[in-house]
């Protein structure tokens, strides 16, 4: 299970210092060329690293839980406009729920669930193919994000590559399993599918906030 990051470092942004959501801290970075910024899971390491030089964090390896950032790569953000997806899972197997938002404002643009006895991953990978397929029947050809490499690669190979047992409980998740392959194997899509960076972008803008 991901560790939800609770507090934001702006040390270069539209206004600076510490915040206490993905939203507030997405405000400040929105549209600044070469903002930086980091999530951090409690205030305290928030307000260390406020004080501190940001290479200290932003340059740290990927064994110390952060990502070597080149220069460039420091100033990369997501692109916008596009699609954001996410899951939640209470339990695994559990009730699961996805949704999609808007990445530049939250917005939420669908929500499905809960369902019962299903996966986190089977979450993530129907809430991409519903965005896709919301997208395609608006012509929009802009990025969807995911934050799930499983789901992505499911999506990309057009299968559903679960080791859950399909139950009383689940056969609905297991019917929209079905339509979604069988959606993927009759539809092209121009849109990019795309990993959302969290250790360089904060949690997912469509994150439930569970975790």
């Amino acid at each position: 299970m991901k560790n939800k990051k609770h507090f934001y470092v702006v040390w270069k942004g539209a206004e600076t210092g510490v915040f206490a959501s993905w939203e507030e801290c997405f405000k400040r970075i929105k549209g600044y060329a070469g903002a930086q910024y980091m999530g951090f899971a409690t205030k305290e390491e928030a307000l260390k690293a406020f004080a501190s030089n940001p290479d200290e964090y932003l340059g740290k390896n990927k064994k110390a839980g952060y990502l070597k950032l080149s220069e460039g790569e420091r100033d990369a953000r997501p692109i916008i406009p596009s699609l954001c997806v996410d899951a939640a899972c209470s339990g695994n197997p559990g009730k699961m729920e996805y949704r999609g938002v808007e990445t530049a404002t939250g917005v939420e643009i669908f929500r499905q669930g809960p369902f019962e006895d299903a996966t986190n991953n089977i979450g993530e990978f129907l809430a991409i193919v519903h965005a896709l397929a919301y997208l395609r029947k608006l012509g929009s050809d802009i990025p969807v994000y995911s934050d799930s490499r499983n789901a992505l690669l499911w999506v990309k190979g057009k299968k559903a590559k679960t080791l859950l047992k399909k139950t009383p409980l689940n056969s609905r998740v297991f019917d929209m399993i079905e339509r979604a392959e069988k959606w993927l194997a009759e539809n092209d899509y121009p849109n990019q599918l795309l990993k959302w960076e969290t250790q360089l972008w904060g949690e997912i803008p469509a994150d439930f906030g569970r975790k």
